[in-house]
């Protein structure tokens, strides 16, 4: 009910078995290159042919001549896959093996040259199986060149893995981010450029994601006042969450997100404590 306290604010965050972590990964990726958004096209959920063969993203560079000052893209050419295992997700052998192959038909549906493909594969786990057999196995070298991101050495087509957990929060704030370990460092980088960016979509799905997988520390950093002019429940709006609807005479508005929150995973009565609407109304929404 509009006006009363919840005597649990983290309650409607606690199911994180449905997050949709590709669509914040998509926000990642782009926020980490935004000050290259002229020069790079971004093409997600790529289809290689009519069968559902897709790489979570590729990265092309339209212009070839600008030089990416980004320690992510030291290997970039001019077609860059990027393939992405949701935190929890363990990324083997075969899953390379996967992404190396859709990498090669890539390239032979697109008629481009091997020498101007690359792959990179972001997770947040250490691949200790996969480093030992593609050095053991296939001879390649294993090089970490800076925190996180180990170069694979040996293929014609450059290889890189990140380990997005192990990133430096200056250089690579989003991909570190993203996942469901955020530390207070991290939390209070993203939420103070976050706030400053409230009407920016990529921001907004990104923090759709980190607030529902992080809410222990992400409401802890919005209680500390030199982070950022902002309460929990502003934040949540941000993210694409509501609040107070009724208030502003936007029930109906209130009514159609709700519809969206139950689609997602959300109980009823999450849906009706996040739009603040009298449960059996949400109740008739969910049937």
């Amino acid at each position: 009910m509009v006006g009363e306290e919840s005597p649990d604010k983290n309650e409607f965050l606690q199911n994180t078995d449905r997050i949709a972590w590709h669509p914040a990964f998509r926000s990642a990726i782009k926020l980490e290159f935004e000050e290259y958004q002229d020069a790079l096209e971004f093409k997600f959920e790529t289809e290689l042919n009519d069968e559902p063969l897709k790489v979570d993203a590729v990265i092309i560079k339209k212009l070839k001549d600008v030089v990416i000052r980004k320690n992510i893209a030291a290997i970039f050419r001019l077609d860059n896959i990027f393939e992405f295992k949701s935190p929890g997700d363990f990324f083997s052998v075969h899953d390379f093996y996967k992404v190396y192959g859709y990498a090669c038909f890539y390239l032979y549906l697109n008629k481009i040259r091997v020498t101007d493909v690359t792959i990179t594969i972001v997770e947040t786990r250490h691949p200790r199986e996969l480093f030992t057999h593609l050095k053991e196995v296939r001879g390649y070298q294993v090089e970490e060149v800076w925190p996180g991101i180990y170069h694979i050495k040996g293929d014609i087509i450059p290889i890189q893995v990140i380990e997005s957990k192990r990133l430096a929060i200056g250089e690579d704030l989003w991909l570190r981010a993203l996942g469901n370990k955020l530390d207070k460092a991290g939390a209070l980088e993203v939420i103070g450029k976050a706030a400053l960016r409230k009407d920016d979509a990529d921001i907004r799905s990104y923090l759709y994601v980190i607030m529902r997988s992080n809410p222990g520390i992400i409401q802890e950093v919005l209680k500390m006042s030199d982070v950022a002019d902002i309460t929990f429940e502003e934040a949540l709006e941000q993210a694409g969450f509501i609040a107070r609807w009724e208030a502003r005479g936007e029930e109906a508005k209130a009514l159609k997100i709700v519809k969206n929150l139950l689609a997602s995973g959300f109980s009823v009565e999450q849906a009706a404590q996040l739009a603040e609407l009298d449960i059996e109304k949400v109740k008739t929404l969910a049937g």
